[in-house]
């Protein structure tokens, strides 16, 4: 979202600078009242300007879309990548951060709010990438400005940090880099219990797409209690000391096809650790 100015910065402003921060502000709460895609689109476009090298200019596709993202505004965000694909995920200019060239925030910003819908719809624009290579890159680059919270965090990183398992599985399902387990591990036992059943669930997501065992050294340093908390099984392929149960070789197979082939299944078959 656009930066917030301080009074002094508020005051030197000109008028064009300033008549451009009324219509931005105008834009962010039609999209807030969740107007029609038709309304915003035509205010992006024609109505609707933000101040930028010292000149007033249209709003980008991938400026609009964060504030989709923000207020859930899942028709619009649809129209947004239907319509532009891949360009509605690029960075926003430097009006909308105080640190040019910070990166695109659309996925932290999606994985922060728990956009589980548009953050699928993100996914499925992204298939549209040059290349695996383009899309991982993109998936696992840190973006956002660096002064704010999620700053040199990956989506995935972020989504473990708040327990958001829904939006874990997107980007897991879609190629992102199952890192954070370590994370995960001491969100599970630090969480109240109104979170742990989230909690669990990033743990059993992550464990799902490791390719092999990652080395963890709080499982050596402490290695009774880790057993207690993951069960024999896991924790003893965890330490590289079995293969990995196979309930969970069966699932990553399954995974392979989709989010949907794991969420869909019953109870008892989903990953628990």
């Amino acid at each position: 979202m656009p930066r917030l100015r301080s009074s002094s910065e508020c005051l030197s402003l000109s008028p064009c600078q300033r008549e451009c921060e009324r219509t931005a502000f105008s834009f962010y709460c039609a999209v807030r009242e969740q107007l029609p895609v038709w309304l915003l689109e035509e205010m992006r476009s024609m109505e609707v300007f933000c101040w930028d090298n010292g000149s007033p200019r249209a709003f980008l596709p991938s400026e609009a879309l964060l504030y989709a993202i923000v207020h859930d505004h899942q028709d619009y965000a649809r129209y947004l990548l239907n319509r532009y694909s891949v360009g509605a995920l690029r960075a926003p200019s430097c009006s909308f951060c105080c640190c040019p060239g910070s990166g695109t925030p659309h996925l932290n910003v999606a994985v922060r709010y728990n956009r589980v819908a548009i953050l699928s719809m993100m996914m499925e624009a992204l298939k549209d990438c040059a290349g695996l290579g383009k899309r991982r890159e993109y998936l696992d680059g840190c973006g956002g400005c660096v002064h704010a919270a999620d700053a040199g965090k990956t989506a995935v990183q972020l989504a473990v940090e708040l327990s958001h398992s829904d939006c874990l599985l997107q980007l897991l399902a879609h190629d992102a880099r199952p890192d954070g387990l370590e994370v995960a591990l001491q969100k599970l036992i630090s969480c109240i219990v109104s979170e742990r059943q989230q909690a669990q669930r990033c743990l059993d997501f992550l464990l799902l797409f490791q390719s092999k065992p990652p080395l963890l050294p709080c499982l050596q340093d402490e290695p009774q209690r880790w057993q207690g908390v993951l069960g024999n099984r896991v924790f003893s392929w965890l330490c590289g000391l079995t293969p990995s149960p196979l309930l969970l070789q069966a699932l990553r197979c399954l995974a392979q096809s989709g989010s949907d082939c794991i969420t869909s299944l019953p109870d008892f078959l989903q990953p628990h650790s």
